[in-house]
């Protein structure tokens, strides 16, 4: 066999291996990660976003590759692609987002999820559901374990997420048992990394962007309330899993980080990291602001073999490090 002949089957052997992935909301905060981890993988992406809470400069350092392709689109209308997988990102995430236009926020979830699973139906296509710790609500099962069914407000400043992602959950198992749809569910928790929002209200990128512009940090309540904080990096290796799994394996699957911290921890460590003039300072608590919030990850443990690996420090350290270079650019073009 000639050496020209091995190629071509080398080749040929990449191409039955590489797969055609849709990414919707690509370009946002962990979709552009999923974007990175793919095309690392040697797969060809299509991401598809509308910008509502997203950056092209997310996107920026991909756009020149050629297994990506970017459309500008809003899932709440149809797409029509041939694709083997896709990784369904598309919805505001942070209440400053997704509360500023609620309907909209509902719409892409409901809307964007039968949309979406259509063209799974049709392709044949395997889909993967970003959902939300949310959909438990403020919970009175502490830690949150996949088979509770949560303690939500459905008329509430923060139902248009909650309810929407509820629904779009119900949508994706309805879809696998009626049409037979390749179906994956994944709820995620607090999740923090480089290419956050500065100005997503997201209580990580508020406390370092307040602390590196020498602002008060603002805590909501007395900072008793808890959050679980997952690096994006560990996120992204759950979610790539949780597609790659057994096809009998649809979820939901709770991931994120078990390690528990108050909001005054957080804050205390933030001031710790970033030597600033920045004080605590309190507000009242939204309406419907869950006091507690950590997942119980033994399912992802078991069917993933899956943990995160990445602690707090490490992962504020980077994050700082992202949002310092961010600012200092944002400087240097109003200086131009």
């Amino acid at each position: 066999m000639s050496i020209n002949s091995t190629l071509a089957i080398d080749a040929d052997v990449i191409r039955q291996r590489a797969k055609r992935i849709l990414v919707t909301g690509g370009a946002g905060f962990l979709g552009s990660h999923i974007c990175d981890r793919l095309l690392a993988q040697g797969h060809e992406v299509i991401c598809v976003d509308n910008f509502y809470s997203s950056t092209r400069q997310n996107i920026l350092h991909l756009l020149d590759n050629p297994c990506f392709e970017f459309i500008r689109h809003d899932v709440t209308f149809p797409l029509y692609l041939e694709v083997d997988e896709i990784y369904n990102m598309a919805c505001p995430a942070s209440p400053v987002h997704y509360q500023h236009d609620p309907v909209q926020t509902t719409k892409t979830s409901v809307h964007g999820a039968i949309n979406l699973l259509g063209l799974a139906k049709r392709t044949g296509a395997k889909i993967l559901q970003a959902s939300t710790s949310e959909v438990y609500g403020d919970p009175v099962v502490h830690p949150q374990v996949e088979s509770y069914w949560g303690n939500v407000n459905p008329i509430g400043p923060r139902s248009c997420y909650d309810e929407g992602k509820r629904c779009a959950e119900t949508l994706f198992f309805d879809y696998h048992r009626q049409h037979n749809v390749k179906t994956k569910v994944v709820r995620i928790f607090n999740t923090y990394g480089p290419r956050m929002h500065p100005n997503d209200g997201r209580v990580v990128s508020n406390f370092i962007v307040q602390a590196l512009l020498g602002e008060p940090i603002t805590l909501f309540g007395d900072g008793s309330q808890t959050r679980s904080f997952c690096f994006a990096d560990d996120l992204v290796e759950a979610i790539i899993r949780m597609m790659n799994s057994d096809d009998d394996f649809i979820g939901p699957v709770n991931i994120g980080n078990p390690a528990e911290f108050t909001m005054l921890q957080l804050a205390e460590l933030v001031q710790s990291k970033i030597p600033s003039s920045s004080e605590l300072v309190y507000r009242p608590l939204p309406t419907n602001d869950p006091t507690q919030r950590k997942p119980d990850i033994s399912l992802a443990r078991e069917k993933l073999d899956w943990q995160p690996t990445i602690e707090l420090n490490e992962g504020l350290d980077r994050t700082i490090a992202y949002f310092k270079q961010f600012l200092d650019a944002q400087k240097l073009q109003q200086a131009a």
